[in-house]
């Protein structure tokens, strides 16, 4: 896994959780050419898998600090 440094939009509020619908602050490239959403929750839920299939994560949680 590595962070997303090709130029990738801001997650805003129209992004949404893939898995329950919350304010998505991670966008997961997968390496089949996919992308999941996830809130900051679920990011850290799921984190283990994710770097096992991400080809990039774009991770804003920061932006709640």
């Amino acid at each position: 896994m590595s962070s997303a440094t090709v130029e990738e939009t801001t997650l805003d509020a129209s992004n949404r959780c893939d898995r329950c619908g919350a304010q998505a602050y991670l966008r997961v490239t997968l390496n089949s050419g996919g992308q999941l959403l996830f809130c900051a929750h679920h990011g850290r839920a799921h984190h283990d898998k994710l770097q096992q299939v991400a080809l990039t994560i774009q991770d804003e949680t920061a932006r709640l600090d």
